[in-house]
């Protein structure tokens, strides 16, 4: 299954589904199934502001107990769309091309992003959180061995 790294507290943000988009500097044409990878590293400082604290105290998170190093959570990667910002309004949203309608970003998903023109966003939908699976992360999209997983957890029940 392609997978992507991403550090805390955004990867628990996106299982929890408060995060409904991954920023990033590059697009990717893939569109399909994606495991979501918990990085080793905890952006502490990111944990401890708002509303990034109080969305993780809601589901009983905080710096200090944020899975790390292990896939949280699988996805369907919907689209990959470009970040606009609206002249005069400063309003965000994400769009495809010029034939479609941009989806305004609002709300407690500007914080959890790094909204800037020129970047993406990584439209995800069907987000289910899984026990926390220990797995090294890579950089980029990479393959994770899921029917492992899946195989190892049939033979331990």
């Amino acid at each position: 299954m392609k997978t992507i790294t991403i550090h805390q507290p955004w990867a628990t943000l996106i299982a929890l589904g408060e995060k409904r988009f991954e920023t990033r500097g590059w697009a990717t044409k893939y569109r399909g199934p994606l495991a979501i990878h918990a990085a080793k590293k905890v952006d502490k400082e990111a944990c401890y502001r708002e509303p990034i604290r109080s969305v993780l105290a809601k589901h009983g998170y905080t710096a200090d107990n944020l899975p790390t190093g292990a896939v949280v959570a699988t996805a369907k990667l919907e689209d990959c769309l470009q970040i606009i910002i609206a002249p005069g309004t400063g309003e965000v949203a994400a769009w495809r091309d010029a034939d479609d309608a941009a989806i305004p970003i609002k709300g407690n998903e500007l914080s959890f992003g790094w909204f800037e023109r020129g970047r993406f966003a990584w439209q995800m939908v069907d987000v289910k959180p899984i026990a926390p699976v220990p797995v090294n992360g890579r950089q980029g999209l990479w393959n994770w061995d899921c029917d492992k997983y899946h195989n190892e957890k049939t033979d331990n029940e």
